[in-house]
């Protein structure tokens, strides 16, 4: 017990984070929140519905003589088959209302290969390596772990990497995109907000990997041409 009780701060520590997915500041990040707070409020409505059902038949049937009986007992055929129906067709209808934005969410924000980008935006190159992040602006200009983005644009990332697995993710303005070894793609990310953000590999790539971060940093249209043009 006592063991126990000195793994307690641990476990509540290892949950404190500055990941903030929750808090998006694009386009981007924001049509992903929905869909996390769209399956979290529906399945809120199930686990609401189950356990008023559960609560129900508990007290209806722990102090009476006919604890064996089925639930719907007082129900005739009909009722019965109607139910029956009820509760086959409503979990196809939440998972309809789940899929329909999930589905048109992904298509559109899905990474891409090289020959499939749309060419509106601005692009940057990315490229990964252990325990590195390089950004190649269309002007030639290079930085490492730092990142600068116009905000309000459609900003299009030219993801590779030079030798393992590495996972490019900002966590308030877009998910996790991996970059595979002779394998470049394209991501994109809609409409940044102005601001500071903290950036990190969220793939496991080695002794390093939790120095694997980076700056993003999102400004106006004019700093941004003025930075890349220095």
């Amino acid at each position: 017990m006592k063991k126990i009780r000195l793994l307690i701060p641990f476990l509540l520590l290892s949950g404190c984070s500055n990941i903030t997915v929750l808090n998006p500041k694009s386009a981007t990040g924001k049509d992903q929140a929905f869909l996390i707070w769209l399956g979290f409020g529906i399945m809120l409505l199930v686990l609401a519905v189950v356990l008023f059902l559960l609560v129900r038949t508990v007290i209806m049937y722990r102090y009476t003589k006919a604890r064996e009986h089925d639930p719907t007992h007082y129900l005739d055929d009909k009722q019965k088959r109607n139910l029956q129906l009820a509760w086959t067709i409503i979990p196809v209808i939440l998972l309809v209302i789940i899929a329909i934005p999930s589905i048109r969410i992904a298509y559109h924000q899905s990474p891409v290969a090289e020959a499939d980008s749309r060419h509106e935006g601005e692009h940057i190159h990315v490229s990964a390596k252990q325990f590195q992040w390089t950004f190649t602006y269309d002007t030639d200009k290079k930085e490492n772990n730092l990142l600068v983005l116009p905000e309000g644009e459609t900003i299009i990332l030219h993801l590779s990497t030079e030798d393992v697995i590495h996972s490019f993710w900002v966590p308030e303005l877009a998910g996790k995109v991996d970059a595979i070894p002779n394998k470049p793609i394209v991501y994109e990310i809609d409409h940044p907000e102005k601001g500071i953000y903290k950036g990190k590999c969220a793939e496991y790539c080695g002794i390093q990997h939790a120095n694997m971060t980076f700056t993003v940093k999102v400004v106006s249209k004019e700093e941004y041409e003025n930075y890349i043009n220095d």
